[in-house]
């Protein structure tokens, strides 16, 4: 049995942030990683997808430009080359990671994580398996493409989302069931190579974590785009049938195309991990629940999507150097997260840093809105993204969350997170300088305009 300091199960964003501040501070670090290292963040999410949508962003800038009659001409993208421009670009970077983390000194065992005992893990690879023990253990095992009875990928027409990204054709039509990060992201890639898609949410509106009005300018987009919305349509049966995905509807309507995409939310990667063997308790949905310093059991943390409670890879990152720091004795308060931002990219892009005021409201809360249409923002105008809204949430008398619809508003959400971090109101707006002329300015333009009293729908 091989003995290291600390074991880190998971080789994604949360993990290989913790090995390296780990080693660099002299702890021998195992780090074990089944699949490719930079797990789905960098293989088959979050970088593969801003790759696609990167290659088609051009196309929505001349078409906003030539409604405005000031631009014209085509540009065409060629799919064969980004799929293997996206190959190229996250294989390479997978192995600049396992390098950077060699030359650390993280020893990285390929295989699949068993827990055996308390600080023992077993390695199962294709060639056998290895044993490793140490005082603390990390679990950052990630999560995979959630599916239910009945709509269950089959990997021919039925795609999941890793599926879709190597796909090598772009399919001459689209269904996409759930209309969160991921399905409204390569619903809007798809699109505008060609595909006609059709996105159905079982929720009132699409992006149904954001508040209606944000969804409702959203899906006005997207609809002018010529993706086709169904709100408040639960998926009842998804299969292959001839040659094409079928999709069948509660109310029986059915829906056929060419491929379709299950994308109905994330599954925790613990089956088979054992995590009770180290004393870890898993919830009802699979996840591994923690304290308030994002420990599962005596030295043993869980990361990222695995601990299920925020789930994004900067999420991960966060708590992979709070972890890392308390286990070098660096800090001892309970982990907190502050502000959360979260983007949906696209064409249309959704921003979010803080609550929503239909959340706050659910909790009882009185809430207070205050907004500016992007049209009133002079790099709006100049791209001609000038569709959509900054909208700022308040709650007794503080800014409770920050969000935007519209064009390019991705570029936002540090400017917000700083501002709600920093506790900014309205009265002391003034100590910030902002650049112009930026996109930024829409912000403070939100913050000072009035204020109106929101209730529940």
């Amino acid at each position: 049995m091989q003995a290291f300091d600390i074991i880190i199960v998971g080789g994604g964003p949360g993990g290989t942030t913790a090995a390296q501040i780990l080693a660099r501070a002299g702890k021998s670090v195992a780090l074990v990683e089944k699949t490719h290292l930079g797990g789905t963040c960098l293989n088959c999410g979050c970088i593969p997808t801003k790759m696609l949508l990167g290659a088609v962003a051009p196309l929505a800038l001349l078409h906003a430009q030539q409604r405005t009659r000031v631009a014209k001409g085509d540009i065409t993208v060629d799919f064969t080359a980004l799929q293997t421009r996206v190959s190229r670009f996250t294989k390479g970077t997978s192995q600049t990671l396992g390098k950077n983390l060699g030359s650390l000194g993280v020893t990285v065992f390929e295989g699949r994580g068993e827990a055996l005992a308390a600080g023992a893990i077993r390695v199962h690879a294709d060639t056998g398996h290895t044993d490793l023990t140490a005082q603390h253990i990390i679990l950052s095992c990630g999560s995979s493409s959630a599916s239910f009875p009945g709509l269950t990928p089959d990997h021919a027409c039925v795609l999941d989302s890793t599926d879709l990204l190597r796909i090598q054709s772009v399919p001459e039509s689209l269904v996409i069931v759930g209309a969160g990060a991921i399905g409204l992201e390569l619903g809007d890639f798809f699109s505008a190579m060609g595909s006609k898609v059709a996105i159905v949410e079982a929720a009132p509106h699409v992006a149904p974590l954001e508040d209606a009005d944000i969804a409702a300018e959203l899906r006005r987009a997207l609809q002018k785009g010529g993706i086709t919305c169904h709100e408040g349509a639960r998926a009842k049966d998804l299969r292959t049938n001839d040659g094409q995905a079928q999709l069948t509807l509660d109310d029986g309507t059915v829906i056929t195309a060419a491929k379709a995409l299950v994308a109905v939310g994330r599954t925790p990667n613990t089956a088979g991990l054992s995590a009770e063997q180290l004393g870890c308790s898993l919830n009802r949905r699979g996840y591994v629940e923690t304290d308030g310093c994002l420990q599962a059991a005596p030295n043993v943390y869980a990361i990222g999507d695995v601990n299920g409670l925020v789930l994004l890879a900067h999420a991960a990152e966060h708590q992979a150097v709070y972890v890392a720091n308390r286990i070098l004795g660096n800090c001892r308060h309970e982990y907190q997260s502050g502000p959360v931002p979260s983007c949906v990219y696209g064409a249309t892009e959704v921003m979010r840093v803080g609550q929503t005021a239909e959340a706050l409201l659910r909790e009882g809360k009185s809430v207070e809105v205050s907004q500016a249409p992007l049209s009133l923002n002079p790099i709006a105008q100049a791209s001609g993204g000038t569709a959509g809204f900054v909208k700022v949430v308040w709650s007794e008398g503080r800014i409770a969350g920050i969000a935007a619809v519209g064009a390019g508003v991705s570029h936002l959400v540090m400017v917000a997170l700083l501002l709600i971090r920093d506790g900014y109101t309205a009265q002391n707006l003034h100590e910030v300088m902002f650049a112009h002329p930026t996109l930024d300015e829409i912000v403070p333009m939100a913050i000072t305009a009035p204020k109106t009293g929101v209730t529940l729908p």
